[in-house]
């Protein structure tokens, strides 16, 4: 389980990181604009850390699962 909590923090970083590697369009410039890219990146980070949360619900589960067996 820490390993998989390890590699979804690496995950989130080089997303992260990736993000000003992107090539500018210009729904990228209008948030970039009007300063709405922070709340892009939010919802976008909520969402992800909800995924990560709901996969380690899930593994806890299935693990559960196999000791019952």
């Amino acid at each position: 389980m820490k390993t998989m909590i390890k590699r979804g923090v690496m995950l989130g970083v080089l997303t992260l990181a990736a993000i000003p590697a992107f090539a500018e369009s210009s729904l990228e410039e209008y948030f970039y604009a009007s300063g709405k890219i922070k709340v892009v990146i939010a919802v976008a980070s909520i969402v992800l850390a909800g995924l990560v949360a709901y996969v380690i619900i899930l593994d806890k589960k299935v693990k559960n699962l196999e000791k019952k067996k």
